[in-house]
């Protein structure tokens, strides 16, 4: 398989038909060597359109999430961001390309501790990874100016967007079953937020809120 071919192939026959048209973002996820986090059995489906296996609870996004959810959140140089759900390390290692640092959480220890592996072998070090489980709430003193939640969410509540600076948007996909739509949430001002449905999609369900009501955060 011609690498180079398969990342720009993604790219024009996945990411841009989808709405992922943000030039900067797609350049970051053509450079950024997808394979390398793609475990070893599942190496000829790299560039699929599917979600591909981590563990038996964990997936990578598709391509085409990746690229529209980068599209919606237009990540500037100077801005922070946090990540729910490290999986493979892929997404943290693109995004640490398009902003100024990158705080990344998850649940699975291992996991994290390969992502770890992958971000060091790219001398990425703008990208800080943390095991927890965001499912029961994280509290931090730092502000962030994006937050991405890699997980499908029952229902989203605002206990924690102070944690969100003014202007920051939050990419989320929330709802059950087949009734589900991704959505970005910006914080206009200290008490104003506007919700924007991005497209309707699948995910699989936080872990930790398979049969909750809530998400708060």
């Amino acid at each position: 398989m011609d690498i180079t071919q398969a990342r720009s192939n993604a790219i024009d026959q996945q990411i841009r038909p989808w709405g992922g048209l943000n030039y900067i973002a797609n350049n970051a996820l053509k450079n950024t060597p997808r394979e390398d986090f793609v475990p070893e059995k599942y190496q000829n489906l790299a560039f699929a359109d599917i979600e591909i296996p981590l563990t038996d609870k964990a997936k990578m996004l598709s391509p085409k999430i990746e690229g529209r959810l980068l599209d919606a959140l237009n990540i500037k140089k100077d801005e922070t961001v946090l990540e729910v759900g490290t999986g493979s390390g892929y997404l943290t290692a693109v995004i640490s390309k398009l902003c100024k640092s990158i705080t990344s959480i998850e649940i699975d220890e291992t996991l994290s501790a390969n992502a770890q592996e992958k971000l060091n072998a790219l001398n990425i070090n703008n990208a800080k990874l943390e095991v927890g489980d965001a499912s029961k709430g994280w509290s931090s003193n730092d502000f962030f100016d994006v937050v991405i939640v890699g997980a499908a969410v029952p229902k989203i509540t605002g206990r924690y967007f102070h944690l969100l600076n003014v202007g920051g948007r939050v990419f989320v996909v929330e709802g059950q079953g087949n009734a589900m739509s991704a959505k970005l949430i910006t914080r206009m001002s200290e008490h104003k937020w506007e919700t924007k449905t991005l497209f309707e999609t699948h995910l699989d369900t936080m872990q930790g809120l398979e049969s909750s009501e809530n998400f708060e955060f």
